[in-house]
Order: structure tokens, then sequence, then C-alpha cells
């Protein structure tokens, strides 16, 4: 399978640069996986496709300020880090921006009271960053001063106030994440309770977000990428509500692609979760065999990326992509704050 099947045309300005002004105004593709059918609805309308009984499942990880931008002391160049896992307090594995100038070694500033040096190159690309601070609480203190919420590349604009509320879903809660589990940004406190109302039930698990979800395709053929590790939690409580759902015969609806790896990673073959924790590099595309989920709400994912295969290995590659072609066409907005995809 080629990586090149994945591609599609988008015109740069149906990238959204800015969340909608309300988190349920965002647009919404509707696409039913046995019939193709395709509705374009506002997000606040999900609730016409719910059900009393139906569960949904959201990552309740919490996005950290895990952009630094930095400071060479020697030289005064400029060097940007993007934290994505905690090996030990005040040690870190990291991506460095520009790479090739991270020098085993040396020392980087950012800002007066954060400082760090330089270590090895990892296995996945990344650097090793030990912080020169005296525990972890120091270092979580200094990050909160110095770092700075990590938009995607794709949003060309400096990170703003804002960003810090609207980069960040309303049931976030376990800080460790490096992006936003962005298919539950649509999600508002009053949607929560009208769900709750109608007898729709929620379940909550934790996937940080890290390289693994975002890490592009380098390689041509799908079977040839290896995912990077990323971490997992998921509590008895919770595992309950997902094994009684299943047993009972009612629908589990994942909400975002990373509530959908934690998931298929600890599922059976006959669909029961187990608590636990852990790390997970699963790879879902298409001939992949679904055990837990029945439904996804996700947004629309980059050309030749791991979430797009995931997306077509759910719902069949041809109407996903017959459904991007739709969404292009009525002008949705894409990636991190654009439109969101339901698909039943």
């Amino acid at each position: 399978m080629l990586v090149s099947d994945f591609d599609y045309d988008l015109p740069a300005e149906l990238i959204a640069q800015y969340p909608a002004p309300r988190r349920d105004a965002s647009r919404m593709l509707a696409l039913d996986r046995k019939s193709g059918v395709i509705s374009h609805r506002y997000f606040k309308d999900i609730l016409d496709y719910l059900k009393e009984g139906d569960l949904l499942v959201f990552n309740e990880t919490k996005v950290f300020p895990a952009r630094l931008l930095g400071r060479r002391v020697k030289s005064g160049g400029k060097l940007e880090l993007l934290l994505l896992k905690e090996k030990s307090p005040c040690l870190w594995e990291a991506l460095a921006r520009p790479g090739r100038h991270a020098r085993e070694g040396e020392e980087i500033a950012f800002g007066d009271d954060l400082r760090a040096i330089v270590g090895e190159r990892t296995e996945s690309g990344g650097r090793l960053i030990t912080f020169l601070c005296a525990d972890r609480r120091e270092f979580w203190e200094k990050l909160f001063k110095a770092g700075k919420i990590p938009l995607p590349p794709y949003i060309k604009r400096p990170t703003e106030e804002m960003d810090r509320e609207r980069y960040q879903t309303v049931y976030a809660r376990s800080l460790g994440s490096a992006a936003a589990p962005t298919a539950g940004l649509h999600f508002t406190e009053e949607i929560l309770a009208q769900l709750k109302d109608k007898g729709v039930q929620s379940a909550f698990v934790v996937l940080h977000v890290g390289l693994g979800t975002f890490r592009p395709v380098h390689v041509p053929r799908v079977e040839e990428h290896r995912m990077h590790a990323e971490f997992w939690r998921l509590d008895a409580h919770n595992a309950a509500l997902i094994n009684d759902a299943r047993q009972s015969g009612r629908r589990v609806i994942a909400v975002g692609t990373t509530t959908v790896r934690l998931l298929e990673s600890v599922g059976e073959k006959d669909g029961v979760v187990h608590p636990g924790e852990g790390w997970t590099s699963i790879f879902i595309y298409p001939g992949f065999r679904f055990q837990v989920i029945d439904g996804l709400v996700t947004n629309f994912h980059l050309p030749c990326s791991t979430l797009l295969m995931l997306v077509c290995a759910f719902a069949g590659y041809e109407r996903v992509m017959l459904a991007y072609r739709a969404a292009v066409e009525e002008r949705y907005r894409f990636f991190s704050y654009g439109d969101a995809m339901l698909i039943l």
C-alpha cells in the first residue's frame, strides 16, 4: 500500500489558523460508514446522531507548554525545543529545531530562569535534554513561565493568550501532551450536559499525544512506517464502563484517533479491555480489524498522515477519500482548529 494513495488536494486557505468563535460552532460532516451517505451539519447537531446508551470515550490528556524558545549561551543563536517525553526528573526527550545546530554538551537558556544541556540523539530523531533544575517541582514551575503552547507548524501565526484555553479540551485533566486531542475541542460543558440528559454515557482514558501521533511518514510504503511509542492509562472504573457497553450491545464511540489507538491497543479479540498503563506504538491502517469501537468523532487530517490512514481503516478508503473531497468542495476548515467529522 503506497503512502501516496492517501494524498489529496487541499487549498492552503482551508487550513484553520484560528478556532471557531464558539467550540460547538464548528461544522460537522457526518458519514454513514455502511451506506456512504454524507450529511453536512454543525457540531452542536451531534445530539441528533447519538442515542440513549451510547458510550462516548474521551481522551482527558492535558496539553502542557511544551514549546521552548531558547538561546545558545555561547553563540547567541536560536534553538527551539518541543518536549515529548519525560525520561526522569529534569531529563526529557525533545525535538530540536534547527536540529543540526544543537551540539551535544552546549548550554541553552530559555528566558531568565530555565537552562538546559543538549545531550545525545535518540533513535526517533530527537535529542536528550537535561534541565538544570534541582527537582521536578522546580522544573515544572520554570517551564510554565518559559514555555508556550505548542501549536502545530501549519498554524502560521504566533501563539496567542487565547490558545492556552482553546487548544485544550474542556475536560482535560491529566497533564502530559505535546499536542491536543483535537476532536475533543468541539465539545462544550453544555453539550456534555445535554448528552448526559439524553442518556449518553461517558468514559475517560489517557493517551499523551506525542511524536507517534504527528510524526510525518517518510517511507514510500505504508507498511514500512514505524510509530513512536506514546504513554496510555486506563483505570478500572472506565474499563468497566467500556466492557459493560460492549457486552450489552451498546455503541462505543471514540472521541479522537488517540482514543482509538488506546482502545484498540488494549482490546482483546472479543473487545474486552483491561485496566492498566504502558506505552503503545500501534499503527492502524486499512486492513486493521477493529475490536472495540463502533463510531468515531474526529477532525480532518493531513494528507499522507497516519491519522488519515486510521480513519480510512475504520470507514473504508474510498468512502473517506470521497468525504474529504466533499469537505474541500464545501469549504470545511481543516486540521487542529478545523471542523469535525462524525463516523457511525
